[in-house]
């Protein structure tokens, strides 16, 4: 194939490329030979056709194998020949090609960006960890206990409060029509819980057993059945009994409800649990601090492909933000040109980063080994109780998604890799620090993902 480059700029590139017309014909030619002997045709013994013939028949679609070969071979040879390493699969444009003439089309790339990454062992960070004290322990208990409260039949008659739980028999109608779904019998209603339709349960409040209360609620305007929405409705209320929650104790009977051998084995996995999640989001926090010190320290042109390509991802997923409910707070303010120019450095930022990541694996030969895929699958079954087998599966049949979870294991793993090396000094925090927001907020210099929703990994380049 020849070749003729005619575009060198910055990390783009692009060739003319020309398959000869006689390649093309000797190729089709011993395809077709080599094909020969298995031919069938009528009025021809086996294999017996001539080449004259099997050209008509089958020429056409040998001669586009033929060219879809070349083709591949050809850019790939034309990438190794001379080095280069495309972002993003090459470009095929302005093809010319009729039977019998050369081949001849525009091949356009962009390239990975060249650069050496900093000497880590220069970088200075700082790890909290949490120094959990015994009172959010205790707090954790008081809530745990306070959430199994048990109902107990109240003894002595009295007005209902909130936390009470009354048994009622109730029937609603709308426009004196009764609806489906609007009735029940011995329903436990605990009032205050916000289960119902807003307005029901306080209207309840001060009920006394025996009593037939009528409770008039409208309906929200986006309640799940459109039929109801917005509609204002009346039930009749038969208040049939009344029980109190239980004292809020903090003891063994607790802790085997929990699932723990008594109380001392609760308040350790209590502990446990908490120190895992504050230990998690320090992790979060210095490695939001690293990746400040890399893209702080590392200036290198950026493919625009695969900076577009992750704008359009961060934008489709705010526009569908910036139609629901929480707009306001997802715009704070800002236009819509002042949110894409945001956005757009953000997406720089994740290339930016992804592509030092995945440059320090290469170089440091660091791999998702299979072992950790298949922790990774088998966690993200655990969240499916039953459905753990479908849901590897799914995984192991579908690549795409396997990759999903590849890109964080890579990135995580380099970054382990990159904090060995750095001068990592440890304080013991208090979790309130470890979970305090960056005064700065940082819209461009962490990731966008409280916002967009988008990924739960900074880069996805690695």
């Amino acid at each position: 194939m020849q070749v003729t480059e005619t575009l060198n700029e910055g990390l783009k590139r692009e060739f003319d490329c020309v398959l000869a017309a006689d390649d093309i014909n000797a190729k089709v030619d011993e395809k077709l030979a080599e094909a020969a002997p298995t031919v069938n045709l009528p009025g021809f013994r086996p294999g017996k056709a001539p080449m004259k013939i099997l050209r008509q028949r089958f020429g056409k679609s040998v001669t586009g194998e033929v060219i879809d070969e070349a083709v591949r071979e050809g850019v790939q040879s034309v990438m190794d020949d001379r080095g280069l390493r495309p972002a993003m699969q090459p470009e095929i444009e302005d093809v010319e090609f009729e039977e019998g003439q050369d081949f001849k089309f525009k091949l356009k790339t962009e390239l990975l960006p060249e650069f050496t990454p900093v000497d880590f062992a220069t970088l200075e960070l700082e790890r909290l960890e949490p120094d959990v004290p015994e009172s959010e322990i205790d707090d954790m208990l008081n809530n745990m206990a306070e959430n199994t409260r048990e109902p107990v039949e109240v003894a002595e008659a009295r007005p209902a409060a909130n936390d009470d739980v009354l048994v009622i028999d109730f029937e609603g109608s709308v426009d004196g029509e009764l609806f489906p779904g609007g009735a029940a019998e011995n329903y436990e209603l605990r009032l205050g819980s916000g289960s119902f339709i807003p307005g029901f349960e306080e209207q309840l409040v001060g009920a006394n057993v025996g009593d037939e209360k009528t409770v008039t609620v409208t309906f929200p305007e986006d309640y799940g059945a459109e039929h109801l929405a917005g509609k204002e409705a009346s039930f009749k209320v038969n208040v049939k009994g009344m029980k109190a929650l239980g004292p809020a104790e903090i003891n063994d009977a607790l802790a085997e409800k929990m699932g723990a051998e008594n109380l001392a084995d609760l308040r350790s996995k209590v502990r446990e649990t908490m120190e895992s999640q504050y230990k998690d989001a320090a992790r979060n926090k210095v490695k939001r601090a690293l990746f400040d010190k890399l893209e702080e320290l590392h200036d290198f042109p950026l493919p625009e492909v695969l900076v577009e390509q992750e704008y359009n991802g961060i934008w489709s997923e705010i526009e569908r933000q910036l139609e629901g409910d929480n707009a306001d707070e997802v715009r704070e303010g800002k236009t819509d040109e002042e949110l894409k120019e945001e956005y757009r450095k953000v997406a720089a930022r994740r290339v930016r980063l992804g592509l030092l990541l995945s440059e320090v694996g290469r170089q440091n030969n660091i791999e998702v080994s299979q072992e950790d895929l298949v922790r990774a699958v088998a966690q993200q079954a655990s969240q499916y109780p039953g459905q753990e087998e479908m849901v590897q599966k799914f995984y192991m049949e579908n690549p795409q998604m396997l990759g999903q979870l590849q890109a964080p294991l890579l990135e995580d793993k380099v970054v382990d890799y990159i904090l060995e090396l750095a001068k990592v000094e440890v304080r013991k925090v208090p979790p309130a620090e470890i979970m305090a927001d960056d005064d700065d907020g940082g819209d461009a210099g962490e990731t966008a993902d409280a916002k967009d929703g988008a990924k739960d990994s900074e880069t996805e380049n690695a």
